[in-house]
């Protein structure tokens, strides 16, 4: 016969209570690591993210040679330009040449028109006509007077000479007495008169002569002024057809002239640049443009091939944060035809110096030169990165000098990390 037992519900409670406080006591220190919610507020670092590292630019710390360069985009510019400008007030008829074809000194790259200096033209010419034709008459005129005064003298001469000879036998008539001594002076004064009429007339001929020179002298003054007048409007309207002036290439201006439109003397129509003289026009940061120096060798990067050369002028004005740098170039017949040309788009690298022995890596998206910055240094084994932080010394284009944080054989992340601010370290996949 079963005895029924009084106390053991109360031991079987008891015994679970037991139980209950000794896995809650276990739990605790779980919760306070494991962090979980409903025991105990959790201690745990987040859990580093994971980056793909294909997705990243990765870079070796090293020591050795680095080159100090400066960077800047610009445009080819010619060394020479011709401009072109009008000569005359006109009227722009037509335009023949587009910017950007090759011309030569007698190309007609437009047409203008001016009715005023048309007739102008006529004018000078029928005046230069009419004073021609006025001097061709004094010439004649001249001459006539001039052979009139010749035969006045050829018949004095002649007389002159026939009563020389005349006296001459009545003096020796006279002196045979077969002519009266009277009679033989006659003839005597006779010869002198015509004598003297003679030295009269050799001098007349002589004073003419001279007369006719200048006159004929004044007349082709007038005749040579009129007729420089007459070139003169000839070159001007011969102006009118605009030509380049130069061989090279015409380029467009900053204002374009257009058909139709009147321009006064002295308005530019247009400019010829010189292809083999072209230079490089680089816009420098004004914060790196303080190292640039005239004479310090650049290379110039034109889509179709490098062309080294020089710097040759430093503008001393600052323009929205740039200076402008002129380089020279150097070699440009080794590249293809065509490959350069006014206002092409380029990038120019300058070198600035030579450091023989430093320690230095890539150039981080957002290293700046004597900065700190914030980097992730990739552990050995290549599965974590953690962030450290990095001095930074000078810097060039595509390098910069490590001063600490790292060494030599280190690598780091160069890009851009701002995605990954709020985490210490990195996974990498």
């Amino acid at each position: 016969m079963d005895v029924p037992r009084k106390d053991a519900a109360k031991k079987r409670l008891i015994k679970r209570i037991i139980i209950g406080l000794v896995i809650f006591i276990a739990l605790i220190p779980v919760g306070y690591y494991v962090g979980v919610p409903f025991v105990f507020k959790g201690r745990l670092k987040p859990a580093a993210p994971g980056v793909e590292l294909s997705t990243l630019w990765p870079d070796t710390v090293v020591r050795g040679p680095m080159v100090l360069e400066v960077r800047g985009l610009g445009t080819l510019v010619p060394e020479d330009t011709l401009l072109i400008p009008a000569q005359t007030d006109g009227r722009i008829e037509k335009i023949i040449i587009k910017p950007g074809t090759p011309v030569t000194a007698d190309s007609v790259i437009l047409v203008m028109s001016n009715q005023e200096l048309q007739t102008a033209l006529l004018d000078a010419e029928y005046t230069l006509k009419a004073a021609q034709a006025a001097y061709t008459d004094l010439r004649v005129t001249l001459e006539k007077q001039g052979l009139d005064l010749q035969a006045n003298a050829a018949q004095v001469s002649a007389d002159f000479h026939s009563a020389q000879l005349k006296a001459e036998r009545d003096d020796a008539l006279v002196k045979e007495g077969l002519v009266a001594p009277v009679d033989a002076k006659i003839s005597d004064v006779t010869a002198k008169e015509l004598s003297t009429r003679n030295d009269i007339e050799t001098k007349r001929l002589s004073i003419n002569q001279e007369s006719v020179e200048a006159q004929l002298a004044a007349s082709k003054v007038k005749v040579d002024q009129l007729q420089a007048e007459y070139k003169l409007k000839q070159q001007q309207v011969e102006e009118l057809k605009v030509r380049a002036g130069a061989d090279g290439m015409l380029q467009a201006l900053p204002v374009p002239v257009e058909e139709g439109q009147k321009v006064l003397a002295g308005t530019a129509l247009g400019k010829v640049a010189q292809l083999s003289k072209l230079k490089a026009e680089l816009k420098i940061a004004e914060t790196q443009a303080k190292d640039v120096t005239i004479g310090q060798p650049a290379v110039i990067d034109t889509r179709n091939g490098l062309v080294n050369g020089h710097v040759s002028r430093i503008d001393p004005a600052v323009l929205n944060g740039t200076v402008t740098v002129d380089v020279k170039l150097e070699g440009t017949e080794s590249l293809p035809r065509g490959a350069i040309r006014p206002d092409l788009s380029v990038d120019g690298t300058i070198q600035l110096m030579r450091l023989d022995d430093v320690v230095h890596m890539g150039r981080p998206v957002f290293g700046q030169a004597d900065s700190k910055v914030s980097l992730f240094k990739i552990e050995p084994d290549g599965k974590y990165a953690n962030r450290i932080q990095v001095q930074l010394g000078r810097a060039s284009v595509n390098t910069i000098e490590v001063k600490t944080g790292l060494n030599v054989g280190d690598r780091v992340i160069l890009s851009d990390m701002s995605a990954w601010d709020n985490y210490e370290r990195i996974k990498l996949n």
